[in-house]
């Protein structure tokens, strides 16, 4: 019984350690934000009121950086992963995004 109850320990360690392996460590060949969201983006880090439009945009890029936000399901890492998918978007958004920086 205790293998048993350190491999338990130990999955959701390993299932966040490979989840960052696969969002991190794959290189893709194009630009992860469309246009739209890096517009929508740069809205929102103004002090403008927000839009829904730049609500889904923000929340497209988030799920495009590994964040599922579905309401069946328990998160145990929640915020962990919301701000490990928000420090990726960011880092998109500086380096795709030069354009539309907020002023």
């Amino acid at each position: 019984m205790r293998n048993r109850a350190t491999t338990q320990s130990i999955l959701p360690a390993l299932g966040i350690l490979l989840a960052g392996c696969v969002a991190g460590g794959v290189p893709y060949a194009g630009p992860h934000l469309t246009s739209t969201e890096c517009r929508d983006l740069a809205a929102l880090k103004t002090n403008a009121p927000p839009t829904m439009a730049q609500h889904q945009s923000e929340l497209a890029a988030l799920r495009k950086a590994g964040y599922d936000p579905s309401p069946w399901s328990d998160d145990p890492y929640y915020p962990d992963d919301l701000q490990a998918a928000q420090r990726l978007v960011d880092y998109w958004f500086q380096t795709e995004c030069p354009h539309v920086q907020p002023g």
